[in-house]
């Protein structure tokens, strides 16, 4: 069952690109759409039990080994969410028919990557897919070949290539250690080994691959030209989800299961993941380009993230895990709104913008939730995954790291707050009487990721003990 998940988008991207292509293209949107929400609700129904197989390749002697668990299946449906909304948002942006069908080939392209590097359980494999992505990523933000765009993608693709470098040395000293890729093997080869030198340089310059792709401060230096430069369907990809599946999701995965806890490692994490929580909200204060300061947030939230997992304890991961499903839909939402705001006031720059509100209500409310999950203020579900990582903090030991995600949330909300001032209230200018909402697109995006965003704040109270107990297993508790 897990292979369709890689099989069924593969075998989509063939039909809307067969011939007569203006036959088949027609139908892309709607591919799409279905391979979107049928992910949503497999995910939502089937038990852990239905998903988990062996795909064979070629012959019976060489299996691609997948594995679904909890993990995957928080992964599994934050990309299907990000995707749909990115797929709304392009059909009110992308006009032409040629170019709409090259976009939603390399999203469904996409959508077959990331699902594989969720359910992927050996290491080379995983960095296959991880470049495939990649690769469609450096095509995607500069897929309007604007010049900013073709800069952000340069810095993208040769900040990659470090970390490309990194990872396949890397993977050249397990299977060394270990004689096979496996997580299982790598993990076992890794506990006998004696070679703890050769080890710690292999773990690190994986690890440091990861902060790359993720966009980890101080490995940053390509992630705020190519949120802000690429398209905004793109953009809401990009930060939503494609950075967060590469980088952030394949970190916990191989810290957790094969790379393990050991105290180096836990102060590395815990070291890096303060500096973008702080780093990152700082930056944001001063940026009065929309999608720029949008972009500073994400390195800031994703710093959550990796201090939650440098915890190194059940209630650490499972915040983490629930900050990343979070990051993921209150950041696609505010790159929703950013793209509304630009396609109506033709402008990122919140200096230029203000009293939008009064035209622009669903936008401006929709704002209001994502900033106030963002900021983790309750009800809002983002308030409940760094709640849960703040306490694995104060329970661990790290108070100082405590205190330090417990202020950044001030200055998340103070940046984002001055963003809802500066672009929403005030008095309308006379440039901007006859702005009116964005399309149905953005709308029926920025309502989904709300209620999402409301519903999960409100529910989750009560299901939380539910939610730790397989992260509980997952960990091997």
């Amino acid at each position: 069952m897990s292979s369709l998940l890689i099989l069924v988008p593969l075998i989509c991207v063939m039909i809307i690109n067969l011939p007569p292509r203006k036959i088949f293209s027609k139908l892309g949107f709607w591919v799409a759409l279905v391979l979107s929400l049928s992910q949503i609700y497999s995910v939502m129904t089937l038990p852990l039990y239905r998903w988990n197989s062996s795909f064979e390749i070629i012959s019976s002697n060489f299996k691609f080994n997948l594995l679904v668990d909890s993990l995957s299946l928080v992964m599994l449906v934050s990309i299907s969410i990000v995707l749909l909304s990115a797929l709304l948002v392009a059909r009110e942006l992308i006009r032409d028919e040629k170019k709409m069908l090259n976009f939603l080939s390399l999203l469904i392209l996409l959508q077959a990557g990331m699902n594989a590097v969720c359910v992927i359980t050996d290491i080379f494999s995983l960095y296959v897919f991880i470049e495939i992505i990649s690769v469609i990523s450096f095509i995607l933000i500069a897929f309007n070949k604007d010049r900013d765009a073709f800069e952000a993608a340069f810095k993208y693709i040769v900040l990659s290539a470090v970390a490309t470098m990194f990872m396949l040395a890397s993977i050249a000293l397990f299977l060394l250690i270990a004689g096979d890729t496996s997580f299982m093997s790598i993990k076992a080869g890794l506990a006998d080994s004696q070679h703890s030198l050769i080890i710690m340089f292999g773990v690190g310059i994986f690890i440091c691959g990861l902060f790359i792709k993720g966009g980890v401060m101080p490995f940053h230096g390509w992630l705020v030209d190519a949120y802000s430069s690429a398209p905004n369907s793109v953009s809401i990809m990009l930060a939503g989800i494609i950075t967060k599946t590469v980088g952030i999701y394949t970190l916990i995965r191989l810290v957790s299961l094969v790379f393990g806890f050991d105290s180096a490692a836990r102060n590395v994490l815990l070291a890096l993941g303060a500096l973008s929580i702080v780093g990152g909200a700082l930056a944001a204060l001063g940026q009065n380009d929309f999608k720029r300061m949008l972009s500073y947030s994400s390195i800031s939230q994703v710093g959550y993230i990796i201090i939650g997992l440098g915890c190194g304890s059940l209630l650490g991961v499972a915040g983490a895990v629930f900050h990343l499903f979070n990051h993921s839909i209150f950041k696609s939402l505010l790159f929703v709104n950013s793209a509304a705001v630009e396609s109506q006031a033709k402008t990122r720059d919140m200096d230029k913008i203000c009293g939008l509100a009064e035209k622009m209500p669903l936008t401006a409310t929709t704002s209001v939730i994502a900033t106030l999950s963002a900021a983790g203020v309750p009800p809002f579900a983002g308030f409940w995954s760094k709640f849960l990582i703040i306490l694995a903090l104060w329970i661990s030991g790290y108070h100082a790291y405590a205190i330090i995600a417990i202020l950044a949330s001030v200055l998340t909300l103070s940046y984002l707050l001055t963003m809802q001032r500066k672009i929403f209230l005030g008095k309308l200018t006379s440039e901007l009487s006859n702005i009116r909402e964005a399309g149905f697109g953005f709308g029926f995006a920025s309502l989904i990721l709300s209620f999402i965003i409301v519903g999960v704040g409100l529910v989750f109270p009560f299901i939380i003990n539910s939610f730790l107990v397989p992260f509980w297993n997952f960990l091997g508790v």
